[in-house]
Order: structure tokens, then sequence, then C-alpha cells
């Protein structure tokens, strides 16, 4: 305890159990760094820093799967082309990642949250009920839809008919399933949920990488909210590497179609000042 009020105050300002550091000091979660130097890989290190313990072998395997699987879209995705848009507009690196970072909202980054509560949801139900995992997710999908939403997060894709993602993801889930490293369900409420928009809607519509990383995530145990920062820290991978690469070209100034290319204007004809609106 420090025996000076004010210091103490000053101390206890920003308290954390994450990081204690002082001259020559450096601990994460109580681990020396010097330790974990060469010995933690970066997944384990993200893992560690937001858990507190170091990951299984088989747990930062499957972790570092869903982190990777998602790192980029292309310039198609809106974060890719507007890190692109403003490294051509010659702002710093870290300003276009900002930009893209700043985009990564519930349109476009949120579904994995969303599809881990979800996720969530039903197995609630199934837990504290005789509903099995099937009649649950028809039950909260029903409830769902009722509501008036249309889409299903992480069911779907306005690109890809079959997200190639997808299936080697839920692949390796369900081998950790089986191998006991997480707890089972998350594979097969997953797949429930594509039965259940099929007998709403009628056809059947696949999982994505947002679904597939959601039921990965929520089998290693993280929250809803932290979904979103994952996919976050998985795309700017993409969104530095794209940022890099339009540094690198002569290109200024860029913007979203090609030159020569004009939007449709919908607004009112050509008028002189001082006329009015017959």
């Amino acid at each position: 305890m420090n025996e000076n009020p004010a210091k103490q105050q000053a101390a206890d300002w920003w308290s954390t159990s994450i990081i204690q550091m002082s001259p020559g000091v450096i601990n994460f979660h109580g681990y020396p760094i010097q330790d974990l130097i060469g010995k933690a890989g970066f997944v384990e290190m993200i893992w560690l820093m937001l858990k507190s313990e170091l990951p299984s072998q088989g747990e930062a395997a499957l972790f570092n799967a869903a982190l990777m699987a998602g790192v980029d879209h292309g310039p198609q995705a809106p974060s890719i082309a507007i890190a692109r848009i403003a490294s051509s507009c010659g702002v710093g690196i870290n300003n276009a990642m900002a930009s893209a970072a700043n985009v990564l909202g519930d349109v476009h980054g949120g579904a994995g949250e969303q599809c881990v509560s979800l996720l969530r949801q039903i197995i609630a139900l199934s837990e504290t009920s005789e509903l099995t995992i099937a009649q649950a997710a028809e039950e909260v999908l029903t409830a769902y839809f009722d509501d008036g939403n249309k889409y299903v997060p992480g069911y779907g894709h306005r690109f890809h008919p079959v997200d190639p993602r997808a299936a080697p993801l839920l692949g390796l889930l369900r081998k950790a399933e089986q191998e006991g490293v997480v707890r089972p369900g998350y594979v097969e409420v997953a797949e429930a949920v594509i039965d259940a928009i099929e007998a709403r809607k009628g056809k059947k519509i696949p999982i994505n990488i947002d679904g597939a990383t959601a039921a990965i995530y929520g089998a290693l145990g993280f929250e809803p909210q932290l979904c979103r920062g994952l996919f976050v820290l998985s795309r700017s991978v993409g969104i530095l590497a794209h940022s890099w690469e339009q540094f690198q070209r002569s290109e200024r100034n860029k913007g979203p179609i090609p030159k020569g290319w004009l939007w449709t204007y919908t607004g009112k004809p050509v008028r002189r000042s001082g006329e009015q609106e017959s």
C-alpha cells in the first residue's frame, strides 16, 4: 500500500489485472514477457490477454484457424475499399487502417457477435427446457423472424453461393469437440439453424464464415461482444496488406468508381436562381 494517498489514488486510477510494469519488469497476467518471447505465439498472446491464461495446444490451433480465415475478402468488402481509398489520399498507414476499422459495425463486421448471441440463446433454451437443439433452434428462429428480421446473421452470403471457408472451420470445430478440446454442441446448433431457416423460408441457406467463426468462438468461451473485436483484429491484417499495396502505387485520390464514370443523379432538373417550383 502506497503511504502517499495522492500517489495511491493515481496508481489506482487505471488499475488493471492485465499488465504489471515497473522499471525492468513487464508481466502479463503474471507471466514475465521474457518467459513468453519465443515460446508463446501471437495467437497464444491474444488468448492470454483476453482470458488471463495461456490456451492449450488444441485451443490455440482452433483459435488460430478462426482468426486466419477472416483476414481478407478483397476490395469489394467496404472496409478494404475504404482502406485503399484512404491510402490513395496520402494519409498515413495508421489513418488508412483506422478509416477501414471504423466501418466494421453492426452491418459490416457485427454478424459474428450477433450469431454467437443467437447460438447461445438456442443452447440456453435447450438446456433449460425439454426441447432438443433442433426444436430450440426452430422456436428461437420463429421468434426472430416474427420480430421482423429478414436475415439470420452468419448465414447466407451476398457473394458466395457457398462460403468456401465455412466447411473447413466447422470440420475443425467438430474434431475439437470430439477430442474434448471444447464443449460439444456448437456444431450441432450451427447446423440446426440451417434446418430451421429452411423450414421457415423453404430453401437451404448455408452457413458463412461469420457463422462458422461464431460457433468456434462460442465453443471457446468468448463473450459475443469480444467476437466483434476478434473479427476486427483478424480483418486488420487484410486492411494492412491492402493499405500497404495501395501506398506503393502512383494513384492519387482514387475514388470508389473508375474515372469517367458518373453516379446517377436523382434530384431536381436544371433550373435558374430565383425560379420557383411550380
